[in-house]
């Protein structure tokens, strides 16, 4: 099942029998908002506090997810996910709602495809039936958390990214109808010595190129196999940047099979500078858009390579440069043989 250093074939191939995301106002505003399951008009959700507010996003999702694939509950017999929040408290306090077992991930932006591959890991060798995974984001408590609260209106360079308000997961089953989890490759800490927390794009780029460099290397195939290799949340700037980087390295990859969740996600006009980012970023875009785009048959065949910065409010206080990781997992429609 291990191919070279850090890459897992799935044989059995799990199946994403469900998946749901759901998002808020400038979600609804953007490109992508008939994928989403259901969307809100404002930031609260009916909460008084913006991070009760995001754990009710991912409560919504998992419930819809639960609710697509005709089971209840208590058949789903882990949950893997996490967020941004400190000791990710969305993640945990929406999953005291739900009583699955419970498996706390935090890879920054990069934990939705943390989840995806470990949990196509345990279905892969029977660890488990029914699994779901995500990540969610929640823009006011995200931009509370890590630079300053939304009233203060502080102003931002045009390298920073808007936090999606989003929560997306998949639910994984050793059997059922489709899009197959294929294999993953699992991610290295890199770091180029950039600090600036207004630039998450630039810092994460390398990362998503050894990544990619990676699973490419080690299954033995060229990046026109697939029909996208989709990144995280690079943005605008991360995107160009990973763009050079591959060139660099002698990776030819179309620009049009090429593309970035955070560019997908808003469109021309919102005012989200760079472009997206947060965990529910590539969780939305994947378990929304482009799941449906593959249950289309739009797609056959996609690599996700969700990238994340692995700081702190305190690392940075501290002067500390921003160590990043990128997790890309292959994920095949069910009708390719």
């Amino acid at each position: 099942m291990l191919t070279g250093h850090r890459t897992w074939i799935f044989e059995n191939k799990p199946a994403i029998i469900s998946s749901s995301a759901i998002g808020g106002p400038f979600e609804a505003n953007g490109p992508l908002s008939d994928d989403f399951d259901l969307l809100h008009a404002d930031l609260w959700l009916k909460q008084d506090s913006y991070e009760k507010a995001h754990r009710v996003l991912l409560e919504e999702a998992c419930q819809k997810a639960i609710e697509k694939a005709g089971l209840q509950k208590e058949q789903i017999q882990f949950f893997l996910g996490g967020d941004l929040i400190n000791q990710i408290t969305p993640t945990s306090f929406a999953l005291r709602t739900m009583g699955t077992p419970y498996l706390g991930l935090f890879g920054a932006c990069s934990t939705s495809m943390e989840g995806l591959a470990l949990g196509a890991y345990l279905v892969n060798t029977s660890g488990a039936k029914y699994l779901m995974t995500g990540a969610s984001s929640h823009n006011a408590a995200v931009e509370k958390q890590f630079r300053y609260p939304t009233e203060y209106g502080g102003q931002k360079p045009p390298t920073a990214q808007w936090t999606v308000t989003g929560a997306g997961v998949a639910l994984l089953s050793d059997q059922g109808n489709g899009p197959r989890v294929t294999s993953a490759t699992v991610g290295r800490v890199i770091d180029m010595g950039l600090s600036d927390p207004f630039n998450m794009g630039g810092a994460m780029a390398p990362a998503a190129v050894d990544t990619i460099e990676a699973h490419l290397k080690e299954r033995n195939i060229d990046p026109s196999y697939y029909d996208l290799i989709v990144t995280g949340d690079l943005g605008s700037i991360g995107h160009e940047v990973s763009l050079q980087l591959l060139k660099k390295h002698g990776v030819k990859i179309n620009e049009n099979q090429y593309k970035d969740c955070g560019m997908m996600i808003y469109k021309k006009g919102q005012p989200v500078l760079a472009g997206a980012s947060g965990p529910g970023c590539s969780a939305t875009v994947v378990y929304g858009h482009l799941l449906n785009s593959m249950k289309k048959g739009e797609l056959n065949k996609i690599l996700v390579v969700a990238t994340g910065a692995l700081l702190s409010p305190l690392s940075f206080q501290q002067k500390e440069t921003i160590p990043c990781i990128a997790h890309a997992v292959s994920i095949e429609s069910d009708m390719v043989p």
